[in-house]
C-alpha cells in the first residue's frame, strides 16, 4: 500500500475530508494490470454530508451576481491550464490515454470546453424580454439547485467540464462522483477547485460506486438534478430512481454511430473514418463504428480501412507517439473479445485484428484494431456498442438505403456523411436521426450541444444549451422595464 498513492479522502464543504468508513478500492493503470493509487468507496453518510454541504451553500451561491460567479470559472480555466500535465498524467495511469493524446486531446477537451462557456457565459442573460410583441414579458434563467454529477472514465475531463463548470455558472451548488475506474484526474481536477477559494459546500466530490453513492444521488430528496454521461442501461435505472422525487435528469448515453461513404467522398474519407473509429482505442460514445459503403467503391474502402488497421500501432500509454493504448479494464477487455467473436460467428468477414493481444503484447488490456466487413445491421457488432477499436463494414446500394440502415439502431448520437453532394449533405443532415450529423471531416463549431435522441440520451452539453441545461427558466409578465434592479 505503501507505494500506492493514496487518494481515499473526499472533498466535501471546502475540505479534504476522510471517508466515514473506510472501503478502499485499488486504481488500476490498464497498460501495466497493476495498482497505482487507493481510493474510497463513499457510503450514504458520505453522500449525505456532501450533499448537505451543498444545499446549505446554494441559496449563497445562487444569490452571486453571475459575473461574480463568472470570475471564479476563470481562476478554474487558469489553474486547469496550469495543471493539465499532472491531469493528463492522471489520465494516463488511470484509463489508459496515451501521454501525448492525453495532454492534447483529454487535458486538451477540458481547456476547450471551459473556453467555450466562458465564452456563453459572457453574453448569456438570465433575464431576458420574451420579444418586442409581448412588452413586460420576461424569461429568467434560474439555478436548478443541488446537482449530482457522474462521470464516466472514457474522456473523463471532457465529461467532468461539460458538466461542473455550466453547473456552477447557472448557480447550481454540484456533488461529483467520477467514474470509480478513473478517479484520479478528477481529484486532480478538486484541488484547481479548492485553489481558487469557492465558497464553502458549492463544489463536493465524493467517490463511489454506480450502485452506491451514484444510486444515493439519483433518489436523495435534497438532489434536484442529476447529470449522468455512460452507458445506456445505467441511464435508464437512473431515470426509474430519480422519478419518485421528480429530478430533472439529462443523459448523455452510448452510441452506434453511422459513417455513410458515397462514390463522390474525398479520397481520406474512408482513412478518416477508420482512424475515428480507432481514436482512444475506440472508447467514445460518438466512434463512427458503423461504415456505410457505396457499392461501387465498397471493395476498395475495405482494403482502405484494412490499412489503417494494420497501420495503427498499440503500445504503452506511457510512452510518447500517436499509438492508441489499452482499454480500460479487463472487464471492458473481456466484452470486446466477446462481440469481436460474436462478429466471426454470425458470419461477418474479418479482414483485420481479431481476437487476442496485439503481437508482441503479454500484458496490459490491449484490443487489436479490429475491421469487419460484409456486415449485416442486424448482427450484434452492428446494433451494440462495442466501446473498442472495432470497425464494422456495410454495403449500400442507393441513398434511401443508406438512411434507412443508419437509423435503424436504438441509438442517435452522432453520424456522418462523406460525398461531395452539397444538396444530399443537406438532405441527409435532415433525415439522419441523430443530436449530431458532421459531415465531410468539419467538425462541429465552438460551442455547439453535444448530445443525441433516441437510447443515447438527450442531453445537450456545451455552449450556451449547455448552459441552459443546469437552469430552469420562468417566464414573468408585468415586469417594470423602467424600474431600477
Amino acid at each position: 500500500m505503501a507505494d500506492l498513492l493514496d487518494k481515499r479522502k473526499f472533498y466535501i464543504n471546502g475540505e479534504w475530508v476522510a471517508p466515514t468508513a473506510a472501503n478502499d478500492l485499488e486504481v488500476i493503470d490498464p497498460t501495466t494490470e497493476e495498482a497505482v493509487a487507493v481510493i474510497s468507496i463513499g457510503s450514504q453518510a458520505d453522500t449525505d454530508r456532501a450533499v448537505a454541504a451543498a444545499k446549505a451553500a446554494q441559496p449563497g451561491w445562487a444569490a452571486l451576481p453571475p459575473a461574480k460567479r463568472l470570475e471564479y470559472i476563470r481562476k478554474i480555466e487558469a489553474g486547469y491550464n496550469a495543471r493539465a500535465k499532472d491531469i493528463a498524467q492522471a489520465m494516463t495511469m488511470e484509463m489508459g490515454a496515451p501521454a501525448d493524446m492525453a495532454l492534447a486531446d483529454q487535458a486538451g477537451a477540458g481547456s476547450y470546453h471551459i473556453k467555450n462557456f466562458i465564452t456563453a457565459a459572457e453574453k448569456f442573460e438570465f433575464i431576458k424580454p420574451l420579444g418586442d410583441h409581448a412588452p413586460g414579458s420576461m424569461i429568467a434563467y434560474e439555478p436548478v439547485g443541488v446537482v449530482g454529477l457522474i462521470t464516466p472514465w472514457n474522456w473523463p475531463m471532457n465529461q467532468v467540464t461539460l458538466k461542473v463548470i455550466p453547473a456552477l455558472m447557472g448557480g447550481n451548488t454540484v456533488v461529483l462522483k467520477p467514474s470509480e475506474i478513473a478517479p484520479l484526474s478528477s481529484m486532480v481536477f478538486a484541488e484547481v477547485v479548492d485553489s481558487v477559494g469557492l465558497p464553502k459546500g458549492v463544489f463536493n466530490l465524493v467517490n463511489g460506486d454506480g450502485v452506491g453513492v451514484g444510486a444515493q444521488l439519483s433518489v436523495h430528496p435534497d438532489v434536484d438534478m442529476i447529470s449522468f454521461t455512460g452507458s445506456t442501461r445505467a441511464g435508464i435505472a437512473i431515470t426509474k430512481a430519480a422519478a419518485d422525487s421528480l429530478k430533472k435528469v439529462a443523459l448523455e448515453l452510448g452510441g452506434k454511430g453511422a459513417n455513410l461513404i458515397f462514390a463522390d467522398a474525398d479520397e481520406k474519407a474512408v482513412e478518416r473514418g477508420a482512424k475515428h473509429c480507432f481514436y482512444n482505442s475506440g472508447q467514445s460514445c460518438n466512434a463512427p463504428t458503423r461504415m456505410l459503403v457505396e457499392r461501387s467503391v465498397y471493395d476498395k474502402a475495405i482494403e482502405t480501412a484494412k490499412r489503417v488497421a494494420e497501420e495503427t500501432t498499440v503500445a504503452s500509454a506511457h510512452e510518447a507517439g500517436s499509438h492508441i493504448g489499452p482499454v480500460v479494464s479487463k472487464q471492458q477487455w473481456d466484452k470486446i473479445q466477446g462481440l469481436i467473436q460474436a462478429g466471426i460467428d454470425e458470419g461477418a468477414r474479418l479482414v483485420a485484428g481479431g481476437t487476442g493481444l496485439p503481437e508482441g503484447v503479454n500484458r496490459g488490456y490491449f484490443v487489436r484494431p479490429t475491421v469487419f466487413a460484409d456486415v449485416s445491421n442486424d448482427m450484434t457488432i452492428a446494433q451494440q456498442e462495442i466501446f473498442g477499436p472495432v470497425l464494422s463494414i456495410i454495403p449500400f446500394e442507393t441513398e434511401e438505403e443508406a438512411v434507412a440502415i443508419a437509423n435503424d439502431t436504438i441509438y442517435g448520437l452522432t453520424n456522418y456523411v462523406q460525398s461531395q453532394d452539397g444538396a444530399r449533405r443537406n438532405r441527409l443532415g435532415r433525415q439522419l436521426k441523430a443530436g449530431m450529423v458532421e459531415m465531410n471531416g468539419k467538425s462541429r463549431g465552438d460551442g455547439s450541444a453535444f448530445g443525441g435522441v433516441k437510447a443515447s440520451g438527450r442531453a445537450r452539453e456545451g455552449g450556451v444549451m449547455g448552459l441552459e441545461e443546469f437552469t430552469d427558466s420562468k417566464a414573468i409578465s408585468g415586469w417594470d422595464t423602467a424600474a431600477k434592479a
